[in-house]
């Protein structure tokens, strides 16, 4: 049997009568396994924000040597409410609460001392780290229900500092991931309800793709475990759950098409799984390609991100190609009431599986054909037009800062912030997070005063190391955390203390690792984003022959990509508030952004050779908008919506990046996809495919009658076009 001979079998294996029992069987028998052998997988504890090999890294490792390493500093702050000066019996009060605040940390805690206005006083005090933030929220809470129990009477007392920061951190997410999957799935299915208008079809996909996503939970979780990964495990949900609905959506909607052609629901589910796999595929491919380019990223959670989220999207692909299809010819052509597709259905317009498709029986174009043909009618003014939105969106940039501090990262309220916003109040701020130097012991002394600069509130010696070959600084800075004035500092002090010869003195902390993460970061986006580009730029180039069309669109999608940036920056300026975008959000804003574009182009660009096969590059462009207009547009609001689900998690990141990603996704689909690329295709013509020939030569030219019954498409023949793309 010849290899094309096999190829075209196995859609109707997976689609025939006892094929798609028997593939139901495997996909069950592989689920259980899957699920069996991975149950037990627990995704990573904690995301780092440094390169592994940064100096804040180092110190952190060297800290390792030093008694006390799995201990982490907490401050408790006290005000008067009334906003006065402490008092006497205050500050004995005080004073009296430090035996029940040793009883539950185990460590001792020093005296209250006041701030230089008087109205605010500090407990520093120690906690014994747990294996994660969760563990260590035990101890903040018990040491806030202590002091909530033994209360003073016109005192409020706040529990802050880093540990602090980071089990409000964990007891924030406490049932998030739950709640971002349940808001997910509801999304999903809301828009499933309303495109395909059937309350039984948009069970079958959702079904699988979140199958597909609790299997994706644990293979991510072992692989994350076994090469040691750190990734965000709800980023990866909302990629399945999004792509493989996306995916679910052409191949049901080309099934839909295939419907009103034949009364055998099983040779039409099979004909749109040829006609829509090339695509999916590609654009699987092309995501996942660009997602693995993250493993050159220095900061580990980007670069575990990358590795995981290409494990789960090619689950989705699996899901969606060997799951899917052997379902939906189980349940038939009826899975599509009250809606039912039937061969000489006499449609126009819009169908009511809101696909966008037009009945095969008319001429007439229905919604997205009829803005196709205004667009290529006059493609200057709609090129201008698409372009100057996109450039306007892109206005958003200006004014734009990069990185948020401590207190700003995370969008519900914490007491640990609020306790930072009062320390910086009548403290200095740097108190909350001070620096450390680590440096050789008999250097310790040169260093200590090399430290002392301008901007240095003190510098306290914390011992030495196990072995005694090391000496450890604290330096408290006058500077708040995150400022430009504290990043200063940090590299103001890490030149102090590097020119002390024989010291090989090492500056870490909070506020260093924020520095070298925002480094780090700016390094990724360097080398990831032009990676991106060529991956997306060589898997066009393959799919469609030419490289004038990959040029082409890809310069549209990056301008599609940054456009949506700035009207996301510009929209967490005036909505939320927040006057910069965190570190990580400019990179993975734009690698989905540029990935899922491509995702959509080729959805569409393959249609539209496809159909140039038979009508010309322009007026086959008008009918590939017409056919999966309806199609993309669904797949990209359904998109947009379950990133828009990441603003459910209290991460800032995430909620920014759900809205940049989500915004641009409906840009996409609306004026890229629907205005600008159809605009390109007039312009350019018969070009857009060059050095390979228009493929309409291989089809007789332009002779092939616009008006054809089903614009001349008949099965055969959209079959046939499609081998041309793959062949």
């Amino acid at each position: 049997m010849s290899d094309s001979r096999v190829r075209s079998s196995l859609p109707e294996r997976l689609t025939s009568r006892r094929g798609a029992w028997v593939s139901l069987t495997l996909v069950l028998l592989a689920i259980v396994a899957l699920f069996g052998m991975l149950s037990g997988a627990e995704a990573p504890a904690g995301v780092s924000a440094s390169p592994a090999n940064s100096e804040s890294a180092q110190v952190k490792a060297l800290a390792d040597q030093f008694a006390g390493s799995d201990e982490g500093s907490v401050l408790i702050v006290a005000t008067r409410d009334d906003g006065g000066a402490l008092t006497d019996a205050d500050m004995a009060a005080l004073t009296a609460q430090v035996p029940g605040i040793d009883a539950v940390t185990g460590h001792e805690a020093s005296r209250p001392f006041t701030s230089e206005d008087g109205q605010a006083a500090v407990i520093q005090t120690s906690i014994t780290l747990g294996e994660d933030n969760t563990a260590t929220a035990q101890t903040v809470k018990a040491l806030r229900a202590e002091l909530a129990d033994n209360p003073i009477d016109g005192i409020t007392a706040q529990v802050t500092g880093g540990s602090a920061f980071g089990a409000d951190i964990a007891a924030s997410f406490e049932g998030a991931d739950f709640t971002l999957l349940l808001v997910t799935i509801g999304i999903v299915a809301l828009l499933l309800i309303l495109t395909y208008r059937s309350p039984v079809l948009w069970l079958i996909p959702l079904t699988v793709v979140a199958i597909a996503d609790r299997g994706a939970s644990l293979a991510t979780n072992a692989v994350g475990t076994a090469l040691g990964l750190e990734f965000d495990a709800g980023i990866i949900s909302v990629l399945v759950f999004g792509a493989g609905t996306n995916y679910a959506l052409l191949l049901i909607s080309r099934y839909r098409e295939e419907l009103l052609k034949t009364d055998d629901h099983r040779r039409a589910l099979a004909a749109a799984w040829r006609g829509t796999a090339p695509a999916i595929l590609a654009s699987n491919v092309t995501v996942v390609l660009a997602l693995l380019t993250l493993v050159f990223a220095v900061i580990p959670g980007t670069r575990g991100l990358g590795i995981s989220s290409a494990v789960g999207l090619l689950i989705a692909l699996a899901a969606v190609l060997f799951a899917l299809p052997p379902l939906l010819a189980v349940c038939g052509r009826r899975v599509f009431w009250p809606f039912v597709p039937r061969p000489g259905a006499a449609t126009t317009g819009q169908s009511p599986a809101g696909t966008g498709s037009t009945d095969t029986g008319s001429t007439r174009p229905g919604f997205w054909g009829a803005v196709a043909t205004r667009v290529v009618t006059r493609p200057v003014v709609s090129l201008v037009a698409g372009g100057a939105l996109l450039a306007i969106m892109a206005t958003g940039l200006f004014g734009t800062s990069i990185g948020l501090n401590q207190t700003e990262k995370f969008r519900v309220a914490s007491e640990s912030a609020a306790g930072l916003e009062t320390l910086s109040e009548h403290f200095p701020a740097g108190e909350s997070q001070p620096m450390i130097v680590i440096a050789n012991s008999g250097a310790i002394d040169e260093v200590r005063a090399a430290a002392d600069i301008p901007g240095v509130v003190r510098v306290t010696p914390l011992g030495e190391s196990e072995d005694g070959t090391l000496g450890k600084l604290m330096v408290t800075g006058e500077p708040g955390p995150g400022t430009p004035e504290s990043l200063a500092l940090v590299e103001d002090l890490r030149t102090a203390v590097h020119g002390v010869d024989g010291a090989d003195a090492l500056v870490g902390g909070a506020v260093a690792e924020d520095l070298d993460a925002r480094a780090g970061n700016v390094q990724d986006l360097l080398l990831i984003a032009p990676l991106v580009l060529a991956v997306s730029f060589l898997v066009l180039l393959l799919l469609l022959r030419s490289l004038v069309a990959p040029l082409l669109l890809l310069v549209v999608n990056v301008f599609s990509a940054v456009a949506a940036i700035g009207l996301g920056a510009w929209l967490s300026r005036v909505l939320f508030g927040q006057d910069a975008l965190d570190l990580q959000v400019p990179l993975l804003s734009f690698l989905f952004l540029v990935a899922l574009g491509i995702d959509y182009t080729i959805f569409l660009v393959h249609r539209a050779r496809s159909e140039a096969a038979l009508h010309g590059t322009k007026q086959g462009m008008v009918r590939a908008v017409g056919r999966t207009g309806g199609v993309i547009t669904s797949a990209g609001i359904v998109l947009a919506g379950v990133f828009a689900a990441l603003g459910m998690l209290p991460l800032v990141t995430l909620g920014q990046l759900g809205l940049i990603v989500g915004l641009g996704v409906i840009v996409d689909t609306l004026v890229v996809r629907t205005v600008i690329v159809p605009a390109i295709f007039s312009l350019v013509g018969d070009r857009i495919w060059w050095p390979s020939r228009p493929p309409q030569a291989r089809r007789g030219g332009d002779d092939a009658p616009a008006d054809a019954p089903n614009g001349g498409e008949s099965e055969h023949g959209t079959h046939s076009a499609d081998a041309v793309l793959t062949r």
